[in-house]
């Protein structure tokens, strides 16, 4: 979660008194930073209810004048006289923040210069460009907590939990988060090569940036029950409340009975939304969730009209999974623990710090972490998720590794990106023979028999539209056997 400051001061100031105007880690193009808006509506100036009355205060814990700069001041002026070539100051001074930023070894610490700033302020408004998957720092690699929903990045196939080695053939291990989103992101219509490691296996993936659709709610009547109204929540912004008691309203005048929620994927977004979500399935009075800064003891959120005076109190389910973060797991803790409402699908990603962002001298912004969020019951989920109710895997082949269309592979290959190749032949009920790292004659009639069902030049031979087909094909078997939503149905049918 992050905080906007409203004003260009830069002293820190206590947590109690911006935490209702904190966020929680929003869809970014690749960025996996966000900025906070404000919790109980549109206005400026919002308090937290605990604190409300008191002054604005310093928390600087030592003097300034007590700490020794000396050895940076010496630094810079050897570099700025003696360095063997000339030296920008800007960028030393540039340097010293990012690395006083990279020095608490946290990934959502990070200091943001002018064009990181603007980029992240592009973000929040919901206008970006680029492939469309929240990500964080990990080790050496740029971990994919989650692709949005309807983006590149989720049209090619990539997972939660993906980790990015290269963009464009350059490592990411010595960049930092804001370093590898700029070699990440692009225009409209412009290709970014990732390789990606999977488990055991790596492959590259190459992807067209686009400009990222932002839809808050999807919802439709299920197909075979029409007493059953699904819901996808994909992120949560401004708008999302209302887009949510819309659609329940219109699936309620449909005819439904009982509702599948899902954030599955959804890698959060704004926390005067998840408040507001959370506040719908909630009665008034009950907690919704806690927050905390440092030594200060925890600050219960509860549900009441001043977060919407809509409820809800329908048969229901929630479906969760490794892509759900931060305030998909502030609704799915209010939803399990004060709705008493079920979770089911598999243990969420597990984001329980609060970022803060404060504007610094010159044109650059520091975003940290002043705090941690907690579920209802008090329980701090960073790095452990919330665990379903039930627990139901997706089919094993979601795992599959991409068919790489610049590629080409024949018969006489001998490789790992072939042993996929056929295990994703043999998933769409293709005859491939032995499933190995071999491309023999089997494999070829079996591409050719894929060919020939799909229009495609009988060739035998798999790159470009041939595999850009697969990939298709198979994003639409996993589409159709939605385990967990269908364990979603089967419960409200039983109960």
């Amino acid at each position: 979660m992050e905080h906007e400051s409203e004003n260009k001061e830069t002293k820190k100031v206590s947590l109690t008194l911006y935490v209702v105007s904190l966020v929680i880690v929003l869809f970014v193009a690749i960025a996996g930073t966000v900025l906070a808006l404000n919790v109980t509506g549109d206005t400026d100036d919002v308090t937290d209810p605990q604190t409300e009355t008191e002054e604005t205060e310093t928390v600087l814990e030592s003097d300034p004048e007590d700490v020794d700069f000396e050895p940076l001041r010496e630094v810079y002026s050897i570099l700025m006289t003696q360095y063997l070539e000339e030296v920008d100051s800007d960028t030393l001074i540039e340097g010293a923040l990012q690395g006083m930023a990279e020095a608490v070894e946290d990934p959502y610490t990070t200091y943001l210069d002018e064009v990181e700033a603007t980029s992240m302020n592009e973000d929040i408004e919901g206008s970006f460009e680029g492939i469309g998957a929240e990500v964080m720092k990990e080790g050496e690699y740029v971990r994919i907590i989650s692709p949005i929903s309807g983006s590149p990045a989720e049209e090619a196939g990539l997972l939660p939990n993906d980790l990015i080695d290269e963009v464009n053939g350059e490592s990411v291990a010595d960049l930092s988060i804001n370093e590898a989103v700029a070699l990440i992101r692009g225009p409209q219509g412009t290709e970014v090569e990732l390789s990606i490691i999977r488990g055991d296996n790596e492959f590259t993936v190459n992807i067209i940036r686009d400009s990222i659709p932002i839809e808050s709610v999807v919802y439709e009547i299920d197909a075979e029950n029409p007493t059953i109204g699904y819901v996808h929540i994909t992120n949560f912004n401004r708008p999302t409340y209302e887009e949510l008691v819309d659609a329940i309203e219109a699936l309620q005048e449909e005819g439904a009975e009982a509702f599948i929620f899902d954030v599955r994927g959804n890698p959060g977004g704004l926390l005067d939304s998840a408040l507001q979500l959370s506040n719908i399935f909630v009665e008034n009075g009950e907690p919704l969730m806690q927050s905390q800064g440092r030594g200060e003891e925890p600050y219960v959120y509860t549900a009441s009209d001043e977060l919407g005076d809509f409820k809800f109190d329908q048969e229901s389910v929630l479906l969760i999974n490794g892509g759900s973060a931060s305030a998909s797991e502030i609704l799915a803790g209010a939803m399990s623990q004060s709705a008493d409402i079920p979770l089911i699908g598999t243990t969420t990603f597990g984001k329980g710090t609060i970022q803060n962002v404060l504007d610094i001298t010159g044109d650059g912004e520091i975003k940290f972490t002043a705090g941690k969020w907690l579920t209802a019951d008090g329980t701090w989920i960073n790095e452990e998720g919330i665990a379903p109710d039930l627990e139901v895997e997706m089919p094993d082949y979601i795992n599959l590794m991409l068919v790489n269309s610049e590629a080409t592979y024949e018969t006489g290959d001998i490789s790992e990106e072939v042993y996929n190749l056929e295990q994703v032949l043999d998933v769409l009920d293709y005859e491939v023979g032995s499933v190995d790292f071999t491309y023999d004659e089997e494999t070829e009639e079996a591409v050719e028999s894929f060919q020939a069902a799909n229009d495609l030049e009988q060739d035998g031979i798999v790159t470009g539209d041939t595999a850009r087909t697969l990939v298709e094909r198979l994003r639409e078997l996993i589409e159709a056997n939605d385990t967990q939503y269908d364990a979603a149905v089967d419960y409200l049918l039983e109960n």
